[in-house]
């Protein structure tokens, strides 16, 4: 792999990336949760994940005379940083964007044709509100979400917790014509 970005935007393992979030995982569970995705390519997606440091093996025990893993992800690697993001061409976060928005999508479509799907008693919520926000004030609104945030992120599976997964987009106005200076064009 040339970069963390082609690592993590692939549609498979980013599902993969996604499904292991917060918890412990198998490739059996990863086959459930992935159930479209044929077992050859997961463990093939998983086996990359796993040589570029995304998931970290975290115990094994024998299963009818093989080695079943478990995986978790590892600290810090199953997103994009500041850095990552800075290197990628307005093509690669086309790409990403693109995939993000699928992978999104294909989530709610998983849990909307459930049968047991109750979008109000769930939770489940979609709206987009503008803000005017100088750098600084952005910067305070990233950094109050993010403690909010992390006051449950160290939540652990219970049986009366569900999982819900918390999705954020942030996308500025376009720079005006006027504004723009000549390195902004």
């Amino acid at each position: 792999m040339t970069s963390r970005s082609d690592v993590l935007l692939h549609p498979v393992r980013l599902r993969i990336v996604l499904a292991a979030a917060g918890r412990t995982v198998t490739t059996a569970d990863l086959a459930g949760s992935l159930d479209d995705v044929p077992q050859a390519t997961l463990y093939r997606h998983v086996g990359i994940l796993v040589d570029e440091g995304v998931l970290d093996v975290v115990g094994e025990r024998p299963v009818r005379g093989t080695t079943e893993r478990s995986y978790a992800l590892a600290a810090g690697t199953s997103h994009l940083t500041a850095d990552d993001i800075s290197g990628m061409t307005a093509a690669d976060h086309r790409r990403a964007f693109t995939l993000f928005v699928g992978t999104l999508m294909e989530a709610f479509h998983r849990y909307i044709s459930a049968p047991s799907a109750s979008p109000g008693r769930d939770g489940v919520g979609y709206r987009q509100i503008p803000l005017w926000l100088d750098d600084g004030e952005l910067e305070h609104l990233v950094q109050d979400l993010r403690a909010v945030v992390e006051r449950y992120a160290d939540h652990t599976e219970r049986g009366d917790r569900v999982r819900r997964t918390l999705t954020t987009i942030l996308i500025p106005d376009p720079p005006r014509a006027e504004a723009a200076g000549p390195d902004d064009r």
